[in-house]
């Protein structure tokens, strides 16, 4: 016998497929969308089936939009020289944050893990190509994380683009802002001592 009825369960169960949420937090979570009115509820619904039929990626740099180019890419006042390539959309939102960075963006949608059965061929790279093939475009920066994954797609695409003749560079990393030398590791710190600059 259940302890909740099916329809609990299979909500329970969909939520439990987004990521970063566990089996408690999904409980949760559908205990709340239960509690909500009824309007409220459809209201949720439709929210998410609006933004399913709406947001596609960008014609230019595939990151999410409604419109047929981003926000970003019909700035004219962003650098459409310096192109910051990203795996994930969310990874725009991090570094537009920091409000210092006036460039433009490429999302990959992912990053070369063969582990996860993920190649070069899923990813955005003709779309970036094209791109930089066209013209105009002086610096790529690879901006994926400083993981095993996102090393190697940085180095799989800067031997792609070299062929372009565009300066192909790379985030530095080092030493986190109010963090102690005593507790980075030693991969950081190599990081941190070949990233530093005059001052």
């Amino acid at each position: 016998m259940r302890p909740f009825p099916a329809a609990l369960e299979r909500l329970t169960e969909q939520f439990a497929r987004l990521p970063g949420i566990g089996g408690k937090t999904a409980q949760r979570l559908a205990f709340h969308v239960l509690s909500l009115p009824l309007e409220e509820a459809e209201a949720f619904a439709q929210t998410i089936v609006d933004a399913k039929k709406t947001v596609h990626t960008c014609s230019v740099c595939q990151n999410l939009t409604d419109q047929e180019r981003c926000a970003i890419c019909e700035d004219p006042q962003r650098d459409h020289g310096v192109v910051c390539v990203v795996a994930e959309p969310r990874d725009v939102a991090a570094l537009e944050r920091s409000r210092e960075y006036q460039g433009v963006y490429h999302v990959l949608h992912g990053v070369i893990s063969p582990l996860n059965h993920v190649g070069p061929d899923d990813l955005k790279l003709r779309e970036l190509l094209a791109r930089v093939a066209q013209g105009g475009v002086r610096e790529v920066i690879m901006a994926t994380n400083p993981d095993t994954e996102g090393e190697a797609t940085a180095m799989y695409v800067s031997r792609l683009l070299k062929p372009l003749e565009v300066k192909v560079t790379r985030l530095a990393y080092g030493i986190p802002v109010g963090s102690q030398l005593e507790y980075a590791d030693e991969v950081t710190l190599l990081r941190a001592l070949e990233g530093r600059r005059e001052i």
